[in-house]
């Protein structure tokens, strides 16, 4: 049982030269990689990561460190350079933004058709709920547009960075509530970000009470997307709002509704520490469910015993394994990205070594603009070597389950590169 409170420290490009274990394992020319690179892209890190996490005799090669702190190969030569370039003047703060974002913009920053998905309500955009599939709404509290620490490879990295245009937020829950009155197919909502767990119980309650009075819609499920048992697990244990977020959850699971934390963990390392195991327990014991989902990532878990590892790790503490995501196409992607074949071979071994408790995970699965797409398989039809697809979410409910097939393209890392099979013009549902 842990029952010392530990002190949340927040490290950024501001002070990460300040602490010790950085200064001592790292040299001059990757502090000034990190600086580069974090200049563009977004990089916060905590003290529980560095201390619990990081195996400081194992850089740069350790997953975590791959996993929260910038490397010069996340961004091309070109970009690279212009932002080493820009640091180099003296330019403001505004002047150095410019430049920034510049690049910025040239990194997908809003990939899979995001903005296709905001909600509207009396002719009224709703920038904070994004409403793709007919079952599920997402909603981004402004106050969860955060993270207890930021993943290198992050899809939603634009929300961190300043750029206003593009990021997705609502501080009114009231029109979260009319909107699910006015769309009785959603039974589902999930809280995201940023990660819903950087409030406080209080703020967070500011949103879960209205669906707890009110009951809109035909709302069923309660989903809270969160890193916080993978980067901060003493938000459940010593913080000093830990009780009060677990009889939160309590009351909201004897409310009738499901509750379901979605946590991200990428790798079997993130399970190992005391605090998180303990976290988990505390949690479980309200009567939610945690069901666990991460991307496939060169340098941080693209082997099959990662997974293996952490599935059996995950079922062993009472999570539900997911979701295997292919690396969207946004921010570093070509430094993380897995070929589809790939992370296909990479699954399937993984699969292959895990109880049926554990196979419950899909995948290897793109979020794609049209919705989500696994990998199933590569075989030879009619003698042509094709990928086998299907929906397992879409925009069009119809086309969910349904197989379809691409040309084979070892090359391939996402739909963008695939062809129609059989020689089609294109995929029935573009």
């Amino acid at each position: 049982m842990i029952e010392v409170q530990k002190k949340y420290q927040v490290i950024t490009l501001r002070n990460f030269r300040e602490v010790e274990k950085i200064r001592n394992h790292l040299t001059e020319e990757q502090m000034h990689a990190i600086e580069v690179v974090g200049n563009v892209l977004p990089f916060k890190i905590n003290n529980y990561v560095i201390d619990e996490l990081i195996d400081w005799n194992n850089i740069p090669e350790d997953p975590i460190f791959q996993l929260t702190f910038p490397q010069k190969g996340m961004l091309s030569d070109f970009f690279y350079k212009t932002m080493e370039d820009a640091l180099s003047l003296d330019l403001s703060k505004a002047e150095l933004k410019k430049v920034a974002d510049g690049i910025r913009y040239q990194l997908n920053p809003n990939p899979s058709g995001q903005e296709k998905n905001t909600a509207t309500l009396e002719d009224q955009d709703l920038r904070g709920i994004q409403h793709k599939y007919k079952e599920t709404a997402l909603f981004f509290p402004s106050s969860g547009q955060t993270c207890h620490a930021y993943c290198t490879f992050c899809f939603r990295w634009s929300q961190f960075v300043g750029m206003e245009d593009l990021k997705f937020a609502m501080k009114e829950s009231e029109l979260l509530v009319n909107y699910l009155n006015e769309n009785p197919s959603i039974t589902d909502v999930i809280f995201t970000g940023g990660d819903p767990m950087v409030m406080s119980t209080q703020k967070l309650e500011t949103y879960i009470n209205p669906l707890l009075e009110s009951r809109p819609g035909n709302l069923q499920n309660i989903r809270l997307g969160s890193k916080a048992l993978g980067y901060w697990p003493y938000k459940f244990l010593t913080d000093k709002d830990a009780d009060d977020t677990l009889r939160l959850f309590e009351r909201i699971v004897n409310s009738g509704f499901h509750l379901t934390l979605m946590a991200h963990f990428n790798h079997p390392n993130e399970l190992e520490s005391e605090a998180v195991q303990y976290a988990i327990k505390r949690i479980l014991k309200t009567g939610v469910q945690i069901r666990t989902q991460a991307p496939i990532l060169t340098h941080i878990n693209d082997n099959a015993k990662a997974w293996a590892d952490m599935w059996k790790k995950q079922v062993s503490l009472g999570l539900i394994p997911y979701y295997m995501f292919v690396a969207r196409d946004t921010g570093a992607q070509e430094y993380f990205a897995v070929t589809l074949e790939r992370a296909l071979a990479i699954y399937k071994k993984a699969y292959q070594n895990v109880s049926g408790l554990a196979r419950t995970v899909k995948g290897p699965s793109m979020s794609t603009d049209y919705g989500k797409i696994e990998v199933l398989g590569i075989n030879e039809i009619n003698n042509e070597k094709v990928f086998t697809l299907r929906f397992i979410q879409a925009r069009n409910p119809e086309w969910v389950k349904e197989p379809f097939f691409a040309k084979y393209n070892p090359d391939a890392v996402w739909i963008s590169d695939l062809e129609p099979a059989f020689g089609g013009e294109k995929f029935f549902f573009q």
